[in-house]
């Protein structure tokens, strides 16, 4: 037997060679030096961009997901139809950026920096994340009433209560980019608030308010009584009424309400849960989805496709924030179409493009009609939809 390992000879001990004075004398300030650098990696992760007030911008929009509606959706009472296709929401963060994170993404084009004040206006994080749920339940509100209707259901809406979108900004700074004057009831109200009572007369939808307007004149002052949101109990002021800055001048208590309209009598149940997200980009893609559960074949054409836009009753699609971010995020997930907004500006557009590059057509669309039949050049069948509703009979 032959062994054909190598022979293994052991080397000869030599004794070991001490550094020089010079190499020990730069070893603890190297080791030295690597810590502070560890150090500073470690605290720029740490510490937020807004703690240095050079930094304009430490906020940022950024991509986050694009998910599937179908299985938030809930419905009772009808049949459902199952799709092989998809219809996808997609959403965005608003991080507050780390000095690491800015220093690093501040040129990204999937990311867009902000101000605290582009996040939040002039109220504060809480009111902004109420305002965003109360978008959403809007957007919910009119994406079952635009389907179903679509559809041939029977449905209707019926008003809500008074919520204060945003004050009326009487005057603005020389560009138009920030209000200097807004309407003198700003002192007391505030966004978010909802109306009980003005003048010693409850008013619940706005038709009680503008009866109680009529009786009044530019500059006379009214008790209010409102709620706001993380404070307990109702809340009095007095405020002084002002006159529309529309040609009209009519007497106007000085804000914008938000819409707030809600379904009324539903042939049957719908839920959609909307944990975890806010706003109301979501509307279209609710919309479409609720149309494709509802009838037989693929809306899609079998397709995998993006939505984002608002909707209102009208059917009309409305702007969203983001764009671009919202672009990556459907990138990234593999998807190849993306029903956008027409109402975005052409700037907005290009830009979602420019980041979608190649692997994303981007589609925009202006109201419901316009979508149906994007979808239906993707192969969609919504030529064939019908109006299925109308022969309806609810479950006993």
């Amino acid at each position: 037997m032959t062994d054909t390992q190598d022979e293994m000879v052991p080397a000869q001990p030599t004794d070991g060679v001490a550094p020089r004075k010079v190499h020990r004398a730069w070893a603890l300030p190297l080791v030295g030096l690597g810590f502070l650098v560890l150090a500073a990696v470690v605290l720029a992760a740490a510490f937020t961009a807004s703690r240095i007030s050079a930094i304009k911008r430490p906020y940022a929009i950024v991509p986050a997901d694009a998910q599937s509606v179908e299985p938030r959706l809930t419905l009772s009472g009808v049949t459902r139809y199952h799709a092989d296709g998809e219809l996808l929401f997609v959403t965005i963060r608003e991080p507050q950026l780390s000095l690491l994170s800015w220093f690093m993404f501040r040129h990204d084009n999937d990311i867009h920096p902000l101000t605290y004040n582009d996040i939040n206006g002039n109220g504060t994080p809480q009111q902004q994340t109420s305002r965003g749920r109360r978008q959403m339940v809007t957007a919910k509100q009119a994406a079952e009433y635009v389907a179903l209707k679509k559809l041939g259901f029977p449905i209707d809406m019926k008003p809500g209560n008074i919520v204060i979108d945003q004050m009326v900004c009487l005057k603005a700074n020389a560009a138009g980019t920030a209000c200097v004057e807004e309407a003198p009831s700003g002192k007391v109200l505030k966004p978010d608030d909802e109306l009980v009572s003005i003048d010693g007369t409850p008013v619940k939808v706005l038709d009680d308010l503008r009866s109680v307007l009529a009786r009044h004149k530019a500059g006379d002052m009214v008790d209010v009584e409102y709620k706001r949101p993380g404070v307990d109990g109702v809340q009095k002021g007095s405020i002084e009424l002002t006159a529309s800055p529309d040609a009209d001048k009519k007497v106007i208590v000085g804000f914008y309400p938000f819409d707030t309209t809600e379904v009324g009598d539903s042939p049957f149940p719908v839920s959609i849960d909307t944990a975890g997200i806010g706003g109301p980009s979501a509307g279209l893609a609710f919309t479409l989805t609720l149309i494709d559960e509802l009838t037989p074949g693929e809306l899609t054409g079998g397709q995998r496709v993006a939505v984002t836009g608002t909707i209102d009753v009208d059917g009309k699609v409305g702007a969203i924030g983001g764009l671009a971010q919202k672009a990556s995020a459907v990138r990234q997930t593999g998807t190849k179409y993306f029903l956008v907004p027409a109402a975005q500006s052409d700037a907005e557009i290009a830009e979602a493009r420019a980041v979608a590059g190649g692997a994303v057509q981007i589609i925009p669309v202006a109201t419901i009609d316009e979508a149906l039949a994007a979808l239906a050049k993707l192969g969609g069948n919504s030529a064939a939809l019908g109006t299925p509703g109308k022969d309806f009979t609810p479950a006993k």
